[in-house]
């Protein structure tokens, strides 16, 4: 199979852990052994304080996202020296950059591509590009919910749901750079296009990350065994 991997960066770059990038390096090393990775990596905490530090120097939204965009590829860059040999050894700039890394063999590691994409964005058009066979978008929240869980105490949680419902859920969401969603405006449409099998769940644990993966490589249907997320489907 071929994964695309969204990892995002308030997981994977928290506090700019050493050991929080072998992890995901680790796992992403087994999980190579089987199947073919392309892993997107998101900016984080760093790309948000640089974002809003240079909308007060006068910044326009197009150029704070080439500024978020240059800190997910530092990020990537990161996971790429975690990864060793095992990893193709520059973050490709776009997608067709993306399609020859992939055909090196090795796991292909990228951050952000161009304004006015998210780097979830970057990983449905990226699967959909490559012909990926599963998305999975490992962020800091477990899945999809019918309101922000943070304000509204109602919120549910969706286990199953359809693309065109994900669209649904997420297009009040604010396109500005360094926005938060489990799953962006844009994202969203490009995996309802694609139709492509996608899960949303929280990356914290890389070890849960590939357990899932796995899963979705063997059976067609969630294990209760493993905590899933949500997944949507076409």
């Amino acid at each position: 199979m071929l994964i695309a991997l969204s990892v995002g960066g308030s997981i994977l770059a928290k506090d700019l852990s050493a050991e929080g990038f072998r992890a995901y390096a680790d796992m992403l090393k087994e999980l190579a052994k089987e199947h073919k990775l392309i892993v997107v990596v998101g900016g984080g905490v760093a790309a948000r304080d640089y974002i809003r530090t240079a909308r007060s120097l006068g910044a326009n939204e197009a150029e704070s996202d080439y500024i978020g965009i240059s800190i997910t590829r530092l990020n990537a860059q990161l996971l790429i020296t975690a990864l060793g040999e095992g990893a193709y050894p520059e973050p490709p700039f776009d997608y067709k950059e993306a399609w020859k890394a992939l055909s090196s063999g090795r796991i292909v590691v990228m951050g952000g591509v161009i304004p006015g994409q998210t780097t979830d964005a970057v990983t449905a058009i990226v699967a959909e590009y490559l012909k990926a066979d599963l998305i999975v978008i490992a962020t800091s929240v477990d899945g999809v919910y019918s309101a922000d869980p943070k304000k509204d105490p109602n919120a549910v949680k969706y286990e199953t749901m359809t693309a065109k419902e994900l669209v649904k859920i997420v297009i009040s969401t604010e396109m500005k750079a360094g926005s938060q969603s489990p799953v962006d405006p844009l994202a969203a449409k490009i995996i309802e296009r694609c139709n492509i099998n996608t899960i949303v769940m929280h990356g914290a644990d890389p070890k849960k990350v590939a357990d899932v993966i796995m899963q979705e490589s063997i059976d067609s249907m969630p294990s209760k065994k493993v905590h899933l997320g949500t997944r949507i489907v076409g």
